[in-house]
């Protein structure tokens, strides 16, 4: 059962907004929510490409943080939509750091979740000094296991009818490597076939997002879906731009940043075990496993854990506040 009340904090609007230029032509929506004068905490969303949502300001009291959120390279309100030129991991963490200088931000927590999680792993590591605290949902590192269990069968054993409708487009003699088949077809250059491939790609995600089933609809038009599976391909044929098990190999560099991962017990996307490795290999991490949740922000148990853990951070001295 989950506890009453409210999940979120209510809805709120962008104090600030704008758009950073980038290299390769790309231009960066940002917006700041919250007080302007609290603590500095910034949103990486899912995909890659999945972009920012309104609930995503939710997750932090208002009144005691400054929330950054923004959309990455390619998706939601940032241009060129589904670019995939000058769009590396490399790029999205120079973009956070150029953020980070336009804002005047010393130091911040970082809430991510999915490939938020595998994105704030990595710029924690590569900057551990201008992060105070980080908070993770459905860990992903980009392991080649992890895109396995997704996209090569894994995941099939759970949701075989789901598996079988994201197979069909493809031909057998292509289906070793479902990501690089769809990949081809989602860059082929026809809006009809690229179109079609994005329908089946995400179709094939919503399936196996939540512990119940989810709703039907996914609310994004097919110029959304199109720039979230392309961008997805574009990574994850790349492998994220890591090199194998870099995120958890280099877990050690977040020694001394207090951190909070929220995992569903039933994560059929980033099954617990990359959560519990992180764990292992991370000195001081908490984990806080939710029995009754899968993979999506939107289930109740894990909004709550995510809440529960931004307003343990939001005091001075990483203290217990109360909401």
């Amino acid at each position: 059962m989950q506890a009453p009340g409210p999940v979120l904090y209510p809805p709120l609007e962008p104090h600030a907004q704008g758009l950073l230029p980038a290299e390769g032509g790309h231009q960066i929506y940002w917006e700041v929510c919250g007080n302007p004068k609290g603590e500095p905490a910034l949103f990486l969303h899912g995909g890659p490409g999945g972009g920012c949502s309104t609930d995503n300001r939710r997750l932090f009291d208002p009144a005691r943080y400054r929330v950054v959120l923004f959309d990455q390279r390619g998706c939601g309100r940032s241009r060129p939509l589904g670019g995939l030129s000058d769009n590396t991991t490399g790029h999205l963490l120079a973009d956070i750091e150029a953020l980070r200088r336009m804002l005047e931000i010393e130091r911040w927590l970082v809430l991510g979740g999915s490939w938020g999680a595998a994105l704030a792993l990595a710029y924690a590591q590569t900057w551990p000094e201008r992060v105070r605290a980080l908070v993770l949902r459905g860990v992903f590192t980009a392991r080649p296991a992890e895109l396995n269990w997704l996209y090569q069968g894994g995941a099939a054993m759970l949701f075989p009818e789901a598996w079988e409708a994201f197979c069909a487009p493809i031909p057998p003699e292509e289906r070793t490597d479902m990501i690089g088949a769809y990949f081809l077809r989602l860059t082929c250059g026809s809006p009809e076939l690229e179109r079609d491939a994005a329908r089946a790609w995400c179709a094939w995600e919503h399936a196996v997002m939540t512990l119940l089933p989810p709703a039907a609809a996914t609310g994004r038009d097919d110029a959304a879906l199109r720039a979230l599976a392309r961008l997805e391909a574009h990574y994850f044929v790349h492998h994220a731009f890591f090199s194998e098990d870099q995120l958890l190999r280099d877990a050690g560099r977040l020694a001394g940043i207090p951190g909070t991962m929220v995992q569903g017990r039933y994560d059929a996307v980033t099954p617990a075990a990359t959560a519990w490795a992180l764990h292992r290999a991370w000195p001081g991490s908490r984990l806080v496993m939710v029995p009754d949740a899968g993979h999506a922000s939107s289930e109740p148990g894990i909004q709550r854990a995510l809440v529960e853990a931004t307003d343990f951070y939001a005091a001075p001295g990483d203290g217990q506040a109360a909401r």
